[in-house]
């Protein structure tokens, strides 16, 4: 899983190039009701691009329908579709990734600005520039990982750790299993260090590195991310001054949880967390304690290792 520190297109972002196209589709996404296959590959031809649709049922008939790729990867799905396609195409940003959104929370678009129905997201792609997006690259000692989203410990990958989206993803019903930990959550103090730099011993409720600007069932806990910027954001809850449930819950309504008098944010490209055998998340899927094992988990920006398709406004359509 190793690769160059920085594989970021040189330059201003150049526009989409037509050509060669791939469409992934998960037709067990929340939105795959609103369109067929045979409806995206129309419109994606519509565009000016050809077209070619791979069925994938598996990791590997995804790995098989990715493998030599060329051109542009349009994903129809959720974040676990966008993610199991773009930890494939890790490391090989001349292909461009243009995600459509059908799932429940769609937090790497959201992030994008890409929302809408399935055919006019794929139609505001006939306006679209190339932008890199990062990754996170992880090295603990369960072994290594990748994430599009955010990693993280205490009260939220606690709360992962038992929250199984199969019985029906809820932001509402995540939210509130937060900020219930929250108030019970007891971490011991830990120093983490951010670019090498040691931070004082914190007991943190939340420590979450992000990349994206939300995480889990939309969680927007780094309203400020920019998954192109080369850095993640290291966003933290000091356990002695974590405020009321209430207060949480109104931040993330408000979309300005990083203004808490107990909340702090701070862009890293490379973050180092004691480990004591606690639970961690990994996007959506859990990486769970380990009773007696320690060392320190190693959390790095992948600046560039994607490219993806970012539509752009229409001026003649006043928009802006």
């Amino acid at each position: 899983m190793t690769a160059p520190d920085s594989l970021a297109p040189e330059g201003s972002a150049a526009p989409a190039q037509r050509g060669v196209a791939t469409l992934i589709y998960n037709t067990n996404a929340g939105g795959s009701k609103h369109a067929s296959p045979d409806d995206l590959v129309n419109a994606i031809h519509a565009i000016g691009f050809t077209p070619v649709y791979r069925a994938t049922s598996s990791e590997e008939d995804l790995k098989e329908a990715l493998d030599g790729v060329e051109g542009t990867v349009f994903v129809a799905g959720g974040d676990g579709t966008q993610r199991a396609v773009a930890l494939t195409l890790a490391g090989r940003p001349e292909v461009s990734l243009a995600v459509i959104p059908m799932g429940t929370a769609n937090n790497v678009a959201r992030t994008l600005g890409v929302q809408g129905e399935p055919l006019d997201v794929i139609a505001a792609y006939g306006r679209a520039e190339v932008r890199p997006f990062d990754l996170g690259r992880v090295q603990a000692p369960w072994g290594e990982d990748l994430f599009l989203e955010a990693c993280g410990c205490g009260a939220f990958a606690d709360v992962m750790a038992e929250y199984d989206p199969e019985e029906g993803k809820s932001p509402l019903r995540a939210v509130q299993a937060l900020t219930t930990t929250l108030t019970t959550f007891d971490p011991p103090p830990v120093r983490i260090m951010l670019d090498g730099q040691e931070e004082p011993d914190t007991p943190f409720a939340l420590l979450e590195v992000m990349n994206t600007k939300a995480t889990g069932p939309r969680l927007r806990l780094a309203t400020n991310a920019d998954p192109g910027d080369g850095q993640l954001d290291v966003v933290r809850i000091d356990a002695t001054g974590r405020e009321g449930l209430l207060t949480y819950l109104a931040a993330l309504a408000r979309d300005d949880f990083e203004a808490l008098s107990s909340v702090e944010s701070t862009r890293a490209g490379r973050v180092e967390i004691p480990y004591t055998g606690q639970a961690f998340h990994v996007d959506a899927e859990v990486r769970p304690p380990m009773q007696g094992v320690t060392g320190r988990v190693l959390i790095e920006a992948w600046p560039g290792a994607l490219s993806v398709l970012v539509p752009m406004p229409d001026p003649a359509a006043g928009e802006v």
